[in-house]
């Protein structure tokens, strides 16, 4: 079957996600903890804002050693959230109001406590044996691989994905070594038997309502995977299952290698705080370049970003999606390196690229990471990033009725900590900034998710950025795709001086088919901050600046 793009899936073209934390969204009972209830109630919020998609990090029952990414039943919601019949009500509600979600889906690993590990552990050989990774010998340690021992009457080490608490599902090894008979190649029983499994539990959650996954850890089921050849085969097994049985259902990835995840089948691959996409000179390092010092550098960043968009383009048969997040769960919030107005521009680059814009919650009210927090189930130094949602000035900031020293993770203690209510009350807060960015986004076909990209000014520690906007016909240019320069379509300029310091740039806006190249900038659908002008070829862009020109 072919996978392209068909119909069913158009929902990606215009999706605005919003990442739900579940434990800190919204407690509806006065546990301290968030619930599916409380979700429930704020799905308003979200929808005002302008997103149209959810995704929420795991809700499967779990020992929580790792914020439950440790499942001990994929089956099952975890109680601290609700029941599973409140789960499938959360879907409606998402559904009423033409939005969706997207599960959390934990593929590589378990905790210790789900009943397959146990039955593995066993001497006797059963069902369970050869679906995680385990040596053949308790003094042979998996190769490359950390791993538990000692824990079972079974002769043998396991091998483990993150925390020791982990154990790595048997997905096969791409290469086995025919030496060590414990490497089990991809077709053998155990392998199959859990990619089975791995379907049935996505069958049982689209069977419920969900719209799809983001997947943990994408890229590392196969073991000792040649340049992920083995993985993406996995994956591309698994898209063609969703086509065939739940042809509207999307994955994300968390892999990080567009190049890799979307061939595999993914229709979205996040751009990542790790791997080699450069996504941190732009927002977390030592001088990101969307800090106001004018000190970063987004070369780096383009030239990967281009050689992944232009293989995403190539793949005829898939047409994935590239992904940038505002944050996450596992990175340090943005206004830890990104401060005052230029926050507004860094969401004026996220909501202005192609692919589908993901708003940690909390970012767009510029929350803080809440430094020195005790780790709170295996978050160590990402805790801070999960502090409660802050939605107005009652008690707890509204996330909680219960005492302030059950709270899940304790609240940013900071007397000007921003909230919701009085994002909402300053007409100029970071949070009607975003609102406003989406609506344009979403009137505008060019700035969507599929819409093509030209980057026009995109130099070494330079300031500005500058990229062109188009979609159906509307290419400009090397990176306009079959479409070509030639033809008509909607064309919008983006530019975004991040650095207090005025910058300039040279731009033929005759060959950006801007007409006769007159006026090129006084179609804005966009500004903030000071002017943008041009002197002939010449635009120059005032500190702290952003503006959007229609071009046609």
């Amino acid at each position: 079957m072919d996978t392209k793009v068909t119909q069913k899936q158009k929902w990606l073209d215009n999706a605005i996600f919003y990442e739900i934390y579940p434990q800190s969204f919204c407690d509806s009972n006065g546990d301290g903890i968030g619930d599916f209830n409380g979700i429930i109630q704020k799905l308003d919020y979200i929808k005002e804002l302008g997103c149209n998609a959810i995704w929420m990090n795991p809700c499967f029952a779990s020992p929580f050693g790792d914020a439950g990414y440790d499942v001990s039943d994929y089956y099952l919601a975890a109680p601290r959230y609700g029941t599973n019949e409140d789960l499938r009500r959360l879907f409606e509600e998402v559904h009423k109001r033409d939005m969706h979600i997207l599960l959390d889906l934990v593929p590589g690993h378990t905790s210790t406590e789900y009943k397959w590990f146990k039955e593995s552990m066993k001497a006797c050989k059963n069902e369970y044996t050869d679906r995680y990774v385990w040596t053949d010998s308790i003094w042979v340690e998996p190769d490359g691989m950390a791993s538990l021992r000692g824990i079972s009457d079974r002769d043998g080490s396991c091998a483990v994905n993150f925390f020791s608490h982990q154990p790595a599902l048997n997905y096969g090894f791409y290469k086995p070594d025919p030496e060590k008979k414990w490497q089990q190649p991809m077709d053998a029983p155990g392998p199959k038997a859990t990619l089975e499994e791995l379907k049935n539990i996505m069958r049982f959650w689209l069977g419920m309502g969900c719209d799809g996954f983001r997947v943990d850890m994408a890229g590392s089921l196969v073991k000792h995977d040649e340049n992920g050849k083995g993985t993406i085969k996995l994956w591309q097994n698994v898209r063609a299952f969703l086509d065939k049985e739940f042809p509207n259902a999307a994955m994300v990835s968390e892999w990080g290698e567009p190049d890799k995840s979307l061939q595999g089948g993914f229709h979205m691959d996040f751009l990542l705080h790790f791997g080699p996409s450069h996504y941190n000179d732009l927002f977390r390092c030592e001088n990101p370049f969307f800090a106001a010092a004018g000190k970063g550098d987004v070369f780096e960043f383009v030239e990967k970003y281009k050689e992944s968009y232009e293989k995403a383009r190539a793949d005829s048969k898939h047409q994935g999606l590239i992904c940038i997040p505002s944050g996450n769960h596992d990175m340090d919030r943005l206004a830890r390196h990104i401060k005052g107005d230029n926050l507004k521009l860094a969401f004026a680059f996220l909501l202005s690229m192609p692919g589908a814009p993901f708003i940690y919650y909390g970012d767009e009210i510029g929350m803080n990471y809440v430094e020195n927090l005790v780790s709170v189930e295996g978050g160590y130094g990402r805790t801070g990033a999960r502090s409660p949602m802050q939605w107005d000035f009652s008690t707890n900031a509204g996330f909680s009725s219960a005492p302030a020293e059950k709270l899940y993770i304790p609240l940013d203690p900071a007397p000007d900590r921003p909230t919701v209510q009085s994002q909402k009350q300053n007409e100029n807060s970071l949070y009607h900034e975003i609102k406003k960015l989406i609506k344009i986004r979403q009137e505008h076909e060019a700035l969507q998710s599929r819409g093509q990209i030209e980057f026009i000014y995109a130099k070494k520690n330079a300031y500005p950025l500058a990229y062109v906007r188009s979609c159906g016909d509307g290419g400009t240019g090397e990176f306009a795709g079959s479409a070509g320069k030639d033809q008509k379509g909607e064309k919008i300029l983006v530019i975004i001086n991040p650095s207090e310091k005025d910058a300039a740039f040279l731009c033929d806006f005759k060959k950006l088919g801007a007409g006769d190249g007159a006026g090129g900038l006084e179609k804005a659908i966009y500004s903030f901050g000071g002017k943008i002008v041009s002197e002939g070829k010449k635009i120059i862009v005032a500190g702290k600046s952003a503006g959007f020109f229609k071009l046609n």
